[in-house]
């Protein structure tokens, strides 16, 4: 795993003292955000179901200098959302500034092998889990009259690729989602933003390539060359780092002028 960020200096950072929570941070993006979050000297809630892997995240960070706690949370019940929002909320002076929605899975299969629970498994993880966490938070963030709702979607939130029509349907929904959220909570000083990152290395794309490999009759190599990285600029995964840095832009843009928008970060690999 890359190293993410360099120790946290006594700069108070772009989001001092302000509360974020990241659902699915015990590993890959999740984890590389809530990192990146703490680096700017937020409190940061840290999510999931794992709760090793979410205390290996808050004990990162807080071997940086940063503030973080974990709280255990399936994006799939509503209850257990709300739960681990109260829980940080209370500990992080009653206030919730930042939600990141990034939890997720994947499943490859072809429409015709495609059974209907595993369908919807990935709509819930993804879709439900967007919706009831985007429910909790505005209840916190429209009282206090700002906020910044992060949807971590993908490029196939504006494209299909083989294998994956639950994630692809998933991501586009969340698209929407994201919009109407954004014209809705205009008017309590809240925002709303997608971003859409092409293939990042996290286990969850590791673990796509073999199931590629076996399903479209090619090897591991052609699956990473021809299938994940084609036409990128420069032949590579988009780094954990950059996606940090974008969400710490959503969150820290002054105004609602970027609100329901969609930032693609695929190394030239997709342009709408």
């Amino acid at each position: 795993m890359q190293r993410f960020f360099s120790t946290i200096t006594k700069n108070p950072g772009r989001l001092f003292q302000q509360t974020v929570i990241v659902t699915g941070s015990g590993s890959g993006i999740g984890r590389a955000l809530a990192l990146g979050f703490a680096k700017e000297g937020a409190n940061v809630g840290v999510t999931g179901r794992t709760i090793k892997a979410l205390d290996e995240t808050v004990e990162m960070i807080k071997k940086q200098g940063g503030n973080a706690m974990s709280a255990f949370m399936d994006v799939t019940n509503e209850k257990s959302i709300k739960e681990a929002v109260d829980k940080v909320t209370d500990k992080y002076n009653d206030r919730l500034d930042v939600m990141v929605m990034n939890a997720g899975i994947q499943h490859i299969d072809p429409i015709h092998k495609l059974d209907q629970k595993d369908w919807r498994k990935v709509l819930s993880v993804h879709l439900d889990g967007s919706f009831l966490c985007t429910k909790e938070a505005v209840k916190k963030m429209y009282p206090q009259k700002s906020g910044s709702l992060i949807y971590i979607g993908s490029v196939h939130s504006k494209r299909a690729s083989k294998l994956k029509a639950p994630y692809c349907s998933a991501k586009h929904g969340m698209l929407g989602l994201a919009r109407v959220v954004a014209k809705e909570a205009a008017e309590y000083n809240v925002k709303a933003n997608l971003i859409l990152p092409g293939y990042v290395f996290t286990p969850l794309v590791e673990k796509q390539i073999p199931e590629q490999a076996k399903e479209l009759g090619i090897s591991e190599k052609e699956v990473i060359e021809k299938v994940m990285l084609q036409d990128r600029f420069n032949s590579s995964f988009i780094s954990l780092n950059d996606l940090s840095e974008i969400a710490i832009f959503f969150a820290t843009f002054p105004s609602l002028a970027i609100s329901g928008q969609s930032l693609i970060a695929s190394h030239g690999s997709f342009f709408v």
